[in-house]
Protein backbone atom coordinates (compact mmCIF):
# COMPACT_ATOMS: atom_id res chain seq x y z
CA UNK A 1 0.00 0.00 0.00
CA UNK A 2 1.37 3.51 -0.39
CA UNK A 3 2.11 5.52 2.49
CA UNK A 4 0.97 9.18 2.90
CA UNK A 5 3.33 11.74 3.18
CA UNK A 6 2.29 12.25 7.08
CA UNK A 7 3.01 8.30 7.90
CA UNK A 8 6.16 9.08 6.23
CA UNK A 9 7.07 11.69 8.16
CA UNK A 10 6.39 9.94 11.51
CA UNK A 11 8.26 6.65 9.92
CA UNK A 12 11.59 9.26 9.43
CA UNK A 13 10.90 10.15 13.13
CA UNK A 14 10.99 6.48 14.57
CA UNK A 15 13.89 5.49 13.81
CA UNK A 16 16.39 3.70 10.83
CA UNK A 17 15.61 3.91 7.44
CA UNK A 18 14.42 1.13 5.22
CA UNK A 19 16.29 -0.10 2.55
CA UNK A 20 14.35 1.43 -0.73
CA UNK A 21 12.01 4.75 -0.76
CA UNK A 22 10.01 5.86 -4.12
CA UNK A 23 8.84 9.36 -3.58
CA UNK A 24 6.88 9.93 -6.89
CA UNK A 25 4.39 13.09 -8.28
CA UNK A 26 4.15 16.59 -9.52
CA UNK A 27 3.31 18.99 -6.90
CA UNK A 28 7.34 19.80 -6.91
CA UNK A 29 7.25 21.68 -3.69
CA UNK A 30 6.15 18.36 -1.42
CA UNK A 31 8.42 16.33 -3.70
CA UNK A 32 11.97 18.37 -2.58
CA UNK A 33 10.71 18.61 1.15
CA UNK A 34 9.83 15.15 1.42
CA UNK A 35 13.39 13.98 -0.31
CA UNK A 36 15.15 16.75 1.78
CA UNK A 37 14.03 15.77 5.21
CA UNK A 38 14.45 11.97 4.37
CA UNK A 39 18.29 13.06 2.84
CA UNK A 40 18.56 14.87 6.60
CA UNK A 41 17.57 12.32 8.46
CA UNK A 42 20.20 9.69 6.55
CA UNK A 43 22.59 11.89 7.46
CA UNK A 44 21.48 11.83 10.77
CA UNK A 45 21.48 7.89 11.04
CA UNK A 46 25.15 8.10 9.52
CA UNK A 47 24.86 7.80 6.38
CA UNK A 48 27.68 10.01 4.70
CA UNK A 49 27.91 8.90 1.76
CA UNK A 50 26.18 9.92 -1.02
CA UNK A 51 26.43 9.01 -5.00
CA UNK A 52 23.98 10.74 -7.13
CA UNK A 53 22.36 9.00 -10.30
CA UNK A 54 20.52 11.06 -13.16
CA UNK A 55 18.30 8.16 -14.91
CA UNK A 56 17.76 10.25 -18.20
CA UNK A 57 17.59 8.48 -21.87
CA UNK A 58 20.24 5.99 -22.58
CA UNK A 59 21.33 5.85 -18.43
CA UNK A 60 23.46 2.60 -17.60
CA UNK A 61 21.48 0.58 -15.23
CA UNK A 62 24.59 -1.22 -14.65
CA UNK A 63 25.76 1.31 -12.45
CA UNK A 64 23.00 1.26 -10.04
CA UNK A 65 24.20 -2.45 -9.34
CA UNK A 66 27.74 -1.20 -9.61
CA UNK A 67 27.04 1.30 -6.63
CA UNK A 68 25.30 -1.44 -4.70
CA UNK A 69 28.30 -3.95 -4.54
CA UNK A 70 30.85 -0.96 -4.58
CA UNK A 71 32.71 -1.21 -0.61
CA UNK A 72 32.78 2.08 0.79
CA UNK A 73 36.15 4.05 1.00
CA UNK A 74 35.30 5.48 4.27
CA UNK A 75 33.74 2.72 5.71
CA UNK A 76 29.76 4.79 6.22
CA UNK A 77 26.73 4.10 5.44
CA UNK A 78 25.21 5.01 1.73
CA UNK A 79 22.86 6.61 0.23
CA UNK A 80 22.27 6.19 -3.47
CA UNK A 81 19.88 9.22 -5.02
CA UNK A 82 18.21 7.82 -8.12
CA UNK A 83 16.30 10.71 -9.84
CA UNK A 84 14.04 9.56 -12.50
CA UNK A 85 12.45 12.27 -13.85
CA UNK A 86 9.74 10.89 -15.92
CA UNK A 87 9.23 7.74 -13.67
CA UNK A 88 9.68 5.37 -16.37
CA UNK A 89 12.55 3.17 -15.95
CA UNK A 90 11.72 1.00 -19.22
CA UNK A 91 12.32 -2.76 -19.48
CA UNK A 92 16.03 -2.57 -18.17
CA UNK A 93 15.43 -0.35 -15.46
CA UNK A 94 12.52 -1.89 -14.15
CA UNK A 95 14.60 -5.19 -14.05
CA UNK A 96 17.33 -3.60 -12.58
CA UNK A 97 15.53 -1.79 -9.73
CA UNK A 98 13.32 -5.54 -9.21
CA UNK A 99 16.59 -6.75 -8.43
CA UNK A 100 18.13 -4.43 -6.14
CA UNK A 101 15.03 -4.51 -4.19
CA UNK A 102 15.02 -8.22 -4.45
CA UNK A 103 18.39 -8.22 -2.11
CA UNK A 104 19.22 -4.59 -0.84
CA UNK A 105 22.54 -3.82 0.41
CA UNK A 106 23.14 -3.52 3.83
CA UNK A 107 23.68 -0.12 5.27
CA UNK A 108 22.59 1.69 2.33
CA UNK A 109 19.46 3.45 1.13
CA UNK A 110 18.17 3.63 -2.49
CA UNK A 111 16.08 7.06 -2.74
CA UNK A 112 13.96 7.13 -5.95
CA UNK A 113 13.02 10.52 -6.83
CA UNK A 114 10.57 11.13 -10.03
CA UNK A 115 8.69 14.11 -10.95
CA UNK A 116 5.94 12.72 -13.58
CA UNK A 117 3.36 10.44 -11.89
CA UNK A 118 0.28 8.90 -12.42
CA UNK A 119 -1.82 5.70 -11.61
CA UNK A 120 -0.03 4.07 -15.21
CA UNK A 121 3.34 4.50 -13.82
CA UNK A 122 2.56 1.95 -10.95
CA UNK A 123 3.73 -1.06 -12.66
CA UNK A 124 5.98 -4.73 -11.22
CA UNK A 125 8.76 -2.28 -10.12
CA UNK A 126 7.14 -0.17 -7.99
CA UNK A 127 5.90 -3.12 -6.49
CA UNK A 128 8.97 -4.32 -6.01
CA UNK A 129 10.12 -1.07 -4.13
CA UNK A 130 6.69 -1.41 -1.75
CA UNK A 131 7.66 -4.78 -1.12
CA UNK A 132 11.32 -4.27 -0.31
CA UNK A 133 10.46 -0.30 1.28
CA UNK A 134 8.57 2.55 1.02
CA UNK A 135 6.69 3.86 -1.57
CA UNK A 136 5.18 7.53 -1.29
CA UNK A 137 2.96 9.29 -4.09
CA UNK A 138 2.75 13.04 -3.40
CA UNK A 139 -0.49 14.31 -5.53
CA UNK A 140 -1.41 17.85 -6.37
CA UNK A 141 -3.02 19.08 -3.02
CA UNK A 142 -7.35 19.50 -4.26
CA UNK A 143 -8.49 22.85 -3.50
CA UNK A 144 -10.47 22.18 -0.48
CA UNK A 145 -7.02 20.75 1.10
CA UNK A 146 -4.98 24.04 0.37
CA UNK A 147 -6.52 26.06 3.48
CA UNK A 148 -5.53 23.23 6.11
CA UNK A 149 -1.91 22.86 4.16
CA UNK A 150 -1.54 26.68 4.68
CA UNK A 151 -2.89 26.68 8.49
CA UNK A 152 -0.27 23.72 8.92
CA UNK A 153 2.76 25.41 7.10
CA UNK A 154 1.90 29.06 9.00
CA UNK A 155 1.87 27.45 12.46
CA UNK A 156 4.89 26.40 11.47
CA UNK A 157 6.50 29.51 11.52
CA UNK A 158 4.89 30.48 14.05
CA UNK A 159 2.18 32.87 12.45
CA UNK A 160 -1.02 33.33 13.88
CA UNK A 161 -3.59 33.89 10.91
CA UNK A 162 -7.32 34.95 11.24
CA UNK A 163 -9.58 32.33 8.97
CA UNK A 164 -10.36 35.50 6.42
CA UNK A 165 -6.19 35.88 5.58
CA UNK A 166 -6.08 32.30 5.23
CA UNK A 167 -8.84 32.34 2.34
CA UNK A 168 -7.00 35.42 1.04
CA UNK A 169 -3.48 33.51 0.72
CA UNK A 170 -5.76 30.73 -0.95
CA UNK A 171 -6.90 33.49 -3.41
CA UNK A 172 -3.74 34.76 -3.90
CA UNK A 173 -1.85 31.63 -4.59
CA UNK A 174 -4.40 29.39 -6.51
CA UNK A 175 -2.41 26.14 -6.19
CA UNK A 176 0.83 27.54 -6.33
CA UNK A 177 2.45 25.80 -3.17
CA UNK A 178 6.15 27.32 -4.14
CA UNK A 179 4.53 31.10 -4.15
CA UNK A 180 2.42 30.18 -1.03
CA UNK A 181 5.70 28.61 0.97
CA UNK A 182 7.79 31.58 0.09
CA UNK A 183 4.74 34.27 1.04
CA UNK A 184 4.46 32.69 4.49
CA UNK A 185 8.51 32.53 4.93
CA UNK A 186 8.51 36.17 4.33
CA UNK A 187 4.98 37.36 6.30
CA UNK A 188 6.69 35.32 9.33
CA UNK A 189 9.95 37.95 8.88
CA UNK A 190 7.42 40.67 8.45
CA UNK A 191 4.65 39.67 11.11
CA UNK A 192 6.51 37.23 13.43
CA UNK A 193 4.12 35.98 15.91
CA UNK A 194 1.96 38.73 15.90
CA UNK A 195 -2.15 38.34 14.56
CA UNK A 196 -2.50 38.02 10.93
CA UNK A 197 -5.52 39.52 9.38
CA UNK A 198 -6.73 39.57 6.17
CA UNK A 199 -6.07 43.68 5.43
CA UNK A 200 -2.69 43.01 6.46
CA UNK A 201 -1.96 39.81 4.33
CA UNK A 202 -3.29 41.86 1.17
CA UNK A 203 -0.72 44.21 2.03
CA UNK A 204 2.69 42.32 2.70
CA UNK A 205 1.51 39.84 0.09
CA UNK A 206 2.35 39.83 -3.80
CA UNK A 207 -0.61 38.64 -6.13
CA UNK A 208 1.46 34.73 -7.32
CA UNK A 209 -1.85 33.12 -8.59
CA UNK A 210 -1.00 30.67 -11.71
CA UNK A 211 -3.53 31.74 -14.32
CA UNK A 212 -3.21 29.11 -17.16
CA UNK A 213 -6.08 27.98 -19.30
CA UNK A 214 -5.68 24.28 -17.99
CA UNK A 215 -6.99 25.93 -14.38
CA UNK A 216 -9.84 27.57 -16.71
CA UNK A 217 -11.17 25.13 -18.37
CA UNK A 218 -11.38 22.54 -15.09
CA UNK A 219 -12.87 24.70 -13.22
CA UNK A 220 -15.40 25.44 -15.39
CA UNK A 221 -15.70 21.38 -15.96
CA UNK A 222 -15.49 21.04 -11.76
CA UNK A 223 -18.93 23.25 -11.82
CA UNK A 224 -17.03 26.09 -9.95
CA UNK A 225 -18.36 28.86 -11.79
CA UNK A 226 -16.75 31.64 -9.53
CA UNK A 227 -13.31 30.22 -9.28
CA UNK A 228 -13.31 30.20 -13.07
CA UNK A 229 -14.17 33.45 -13.73
CA UNK A 230 -11.69 34.41 -11.42
CA UNK A 231 -9.25 32.34 -13.41
CA UNK A 232 -10.36 34.19 -16.52
CA UNK A 233 -10.65 37.64 -14.85
CA UNK A 234 -6.52 36.92 -13.75
CA UNK A 235 -5.88 35.90 -17.66
CA UNK A 236 -7.87 38.65 -18.91
CA UNK A 237 -5.49 41.16 -16.70
CA UNK A 238 -2.60 39.39 -17.87
CA UNK A 239 -2.83 40.58 -21.50
CA UNK A 240 -4.38 37.05 -22.76
CA UNK A 241 -7.51 37.36 -25.44
CA UNK A 242 -10.03 35.34 -25.98
CA UNK A 243 -9.72 33.50 -29.14
CA UNK A 244 -6.22 32.60 -27.50
CA UNK A 245 -8.01 30.80 -24.40
CA UNK A 246 -10.74 29.13 -26.55
CA UNK A 247 -8.27 25.78 -27.87
CA UNK A 248 -8.47 23.39 -24.96
CA UNK A 249 -11.92 25.16 -23.85
CA UNK A 250 -13.13 23.63 -27.44
CA UNK A 251 -10.74 20.76 -27.03
CA UNK A 252 -12.54 19.52 -23.92
CA UNK A 253 -16.05 20.72 -24.88
CA UNK A 254 -15.72 18.62 -27.91
CA UNK A 255 -14.57 15.61 -25.99
CA UNK A 256 -17.65 15.57 -23.32
CA UNK A 257 -19.40 15.62 -26.81
CA UNK A 258 -17.85 12.22 -27.43
CA UNK A 259 -17.97 11.49 -24.19
CA UNK A 260 -21.71 11.96 -23.80
CA UNK A 261 -22.65 9.27 -26.44
CA UNK A 262 -20.93 6.75 -24.39
CA UNK A 263 -22.87 6.93 -20.87
CA UNK A 264 -23.66 3.44 -21.18
CA UNK A 265 -20.05 2.44 -21.22
CA UNK A 266 -18.08 5.21 -19.77
CA UNK A 267 -15.16 3.27 -18.96
CA UNK A 268 -14.56 2.34 -22.67
CA UNK A 269 -15.02 5.49 -23.75
CA UNK A 270 -11.91 6.86 -20.99
CA UNK A 271 -9.88 4.31 -22.20
CA UNK A 272 -10.40 5.02 -26.01
CA UNK A 273 -9.66 8.84 -25.62
CA UNK A 274 -6.82 7.48 -23.53
CA UNK A 275 -8.17 9.56 -20.83
CA UNK A 276 -5.91 9.04 -17.03
CA UNK A 277 -7.71 7.44 -13.86
CA UNK A 278 -7.22 10.55 -12.26
CA UNK A 279 -8.57 12.63 -15.02
CA UNK A 280 -11.78 10.47 -15.09
CA UNK A 281 -13.54 12.38 -12.09
CA UNK A 282 -13.17 15.51 -14.05
CA UNK A 283 -15.34 14.75 -16.76
CA UNK A 284 -17.95 12.53 -14.62
CA UNK A 285 -19.31 15.33 -13.06
CA UNK A 286 -19.36 17.26 -15.91
CA UNK A 287 -21.35 14.92 -17.37
CA UNK A 288 -23.56 14.15 -14.74
CA UNK A 289 -24.99 17.93 -15.06
CA UNK A 290 -26.18 18.03 -18.63
CA UNK A 291 -26.70 15.79 -21.86
CA UNK A 292 -25.25 15.83 -25.39
CA UNK A 293 -27.44 18.90 -26.59
CA UNK A 294 -26.34 21.50 -23.82
CA UNK A 295 -22.67 20.35 -24.74
CA UNK A 296 -23.26 20.84 -28.45
CA UNK A 297 -24.71 24.22 -27.19
CA UNK A 298 -21.64 24.97 -25.92
CA UNK A 299 -19.75 24.25 -28.83
CA UNK A 300 -22.02 27.32 -31.06
CA UNK A 301 -21.60 29.43 -27.96
CA UNK A 302 -17.25 28.80 -28.35
CA UNK A 303 -17.74 29.34 -32.14
CA UNK A 304 -19.38 32.89 -31.33
CA UNK A 305 -16.45 33.34 -29.01
CA UNK A 306 -14.02 32.66 -31.95
CA UNK A 307 -16.20 34.77 -34.43
CA UNK A 308 -16.30 38.25 -32.40
CA UNK A 309 -12.76 37.52 -30.90
CA UNK A 310 -11.56 37.25 -34.98
CA UNK A 311 -13.80 40.57 -35.24
CA UNK A 312 -16.36 38.42 -38.01
CA UNK A 313 -18.96 38.95 -35.30
CA UNK A 314 -20.83 41.34 -33.01
CA UNK A 315 -20.58 42.08 -29.53
CA UNK A 316 -17.92 41.32 -26.44
CA UNK A 317 -16.27 38.32 -26.89
CA UNK A 318 -15.04 38.87 -23.31
CA UNK A 319 -18.91 38.39 -22.06
CA UNK A 320 -19.78 36.07 -24.09
CA UNK A 321 -16.61 33.88 -22.88
CA UNK A 322 -17.93 34.63 -19.54
CA UNK A 323 -21.59 33.06 -20.57
CA UNK A 324 -19.79 30.11 -22.24
CA UNK A 325 -17.58 29.52 -18.56
CA UNK A 326 -20.95 29.60 -16.74
CA UNK A 327 -22.96 27.43 -19.03
CA UNK A 328 -20.08 24.97 -18.73
CA UNK A 329 -20.32 25.18 -14.95
CA UNK A 330 -23.99 25.39 -14.37
CA UNK A 331 -25.99 24.37 -17.02
CA UNK A 332 -29.01 25.24 -15.37
CA UNK A 333 -28.59 28.84 -15.32
CA UNK A 334 -29.55 28.39 -19.08
CA UNK A 335 -27.11 31.30 -19.93
CA UNK A 336 -26.54 30.56 -23.71
CA UNK A 337 -28.65 32.19 -26.13
CA UNK A 338 -30.66 30.86 -29.08
CA UNK A 339 -28.93 33.36 -31.68
CA UNK A 340 -26.24 32.18 -33.82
Amino acid sequence: MPTPLPALRKQLAAGELKPVYLLAGEEHLLLLEAADALRARARELGYVEREVFDAEANFDWNQLAQSASAMSLFATRKLIDLRLPSGKPGKEGSAAIVEYCENPPPDTVLLITATQWSKAHETSWVAAVEKAGTFVPLWPLKPNELPDWIVQRMAMRGLKPTRDAIDALVERIEGNLLAAAQEIDKLALLQGDKPLDAATLEDLVADSARFDVFKLADAALAGDCARALRILAGLRAEGEQPVALLGWLLNQLQLLARLSNARVNLAAAFKAERIWPAREAVYRKALARADRTHWDACLVQAGRVDRIGKGRGAGNAWLELERLLVAVAQPRARLLTAQD
